[in-house]
C-alpha cells in the first residue's frame, strides 16, 4: 500500500468534499469510492487475486460504515457552518472546528486500521519493491511539477487548484475574491522543500516497516505494533521542523 496514513486520508478528503458540496461529480465520486480506493491501492502494489478480493471486501466495509457512521456527523458541521456564513467568520471561530475534524479523521484511523495490518502482512517481497518504485516515481513527479517551480509560478499554480475546488462548491469567484486568494496564497508559509522531505521520509518509513511484516513469518502483535507506530509517524512526524511547519499550515 502507499501508505496506511493516505488509504485513510483519501477516504476522509472524499467524504469531507461531499458533505462540503451538493454537486453530482462529488456524490458520484463518493458512490464510487470503495471501487476509486481499490484501483488507487492496487496501482501502487499490484494486488494477486486473492488481495484483490479481500481488498475490495474490506473497503466496501469500510465504505459503509462511513456513510451511515460519519456522512451524519459532516452534516452537523454544515449546519454550524450554515449558522456563521451570513457573518464575517474570526480566525478563532474557524480553529474552533478543528478538534471535530480531528476527531473524525481519528475515528476513521480506528476503523481502517486493522484492515491495513491484515493486508500488509499478505504482502509480498516484489509487491513492496513495486511499491518503492511507484514512490520514486512519484518523487520525481513532484519535484518537477511543485518543488522546482519558481514563487511566482508556484503561486499561480496553486491559485488555479484552490479556484477549481472553490467553484466547484460555490460557483465562479469574482475578481476580487480571486485577488484575495492570490494574496493569502503569496503569503502562505507553504514549503514544496518541506513537504518533499516529510515525503521522503514517510515513503522510507513505510517501506521498511512494510518490509519487517510482509511476506514473513511474523506474529500479529509484532505486526500490529509496527503499522500502529507507522501511522502514529505519519499523523505526528518525529522531526521536530516539520512538526511546526505543519503548525503554521493550520493555524
Amino acid at each position: 500500500m502507499r501508505s496506511a496514513a493516505r488509504l485513510a486520508r483519501i477516504i476522509g478528503l472524499l467524504s469531507l468534499a461531499v458533505a462540503l458540496a451538493a454537486c453530482t461529480a462529488v456524490k458520484l465520486g463518493y458512490d464510487s469510492l470503495a471501487q476509486l480506493g481499490y484501483w488507487w491501492l492496487d496501482g501502487y502494489v499490484d494486488f494477486d487475486d486473492t488481495q484483490a478480493a479481500a481488498a475490495r471486501d474490506d473497503l466496501a466495509r469500510i465504505h459503509a460504515w462511513h456513510r451511515a457512521n460519519e456522512l451524519p456527523r459532516y452534516v452537523q458541521l454544515l449546519q454550524q457552518f450554515e449558522r456563521l456564513a451570513p457573518s464575517d467568520v474570526s480566525p478563532a471561530q474557524a480553529c474552533a472546528f478543528e478538534p471535530e475534524f480531528r476527531a473524525r479523521g481519528d475515528a476513521l484511523r480506528r476503523r481502517v486500521e486493522p484492515a491495513l495490518i491484515a493486508h500488509a502482512m499478505t504482502l509480498q517481497p516484489q509487491q513492496v519493491d513495486h511499491l518503492e518504485r511507484k514512490f520514486q516515481e512519484r518523487s520525481r513527479e513532484y519535484q518537477k511539477e511543485w518543488a522546482r517551480l519558481p514563487p511566482d509560478e508556484l503561486v499561480d499554480k496553486r491559485l488555479k487548484e484552490f479556484v477549481d475546488r472553490a467553484e466547484m462548491v460555490y460557483g465562479s469567484l469574482d475578481g476580487a475574491q480571486r485577488a484575495l486568494m492570490r494574496q493569502l496564497l503569496k503569503t502562505s508559509v507553504y514549503s514544496p522543500a518541506m513537504v518533499a522531505a516529510e515525503s521522503r521520509r514517510r515513503q522510507q518509513d513505510i517501506v521498511a516497516t512494510l518490509r519487517h511484516v510482509a511476506g514473513q513469518p511474523v506474529e500479529i502483535p509484532e505486526a500490529r505494533a509496527a503499522i500502529h507506530a507507522l501511522l502514529d509517524r505519519a499523523m505526528v512526524p518525529p522531526d521536530a521542523a516539520h512538526r511546526a511547519y505543519l503548525a503554521s499550515m493550520r493555524q
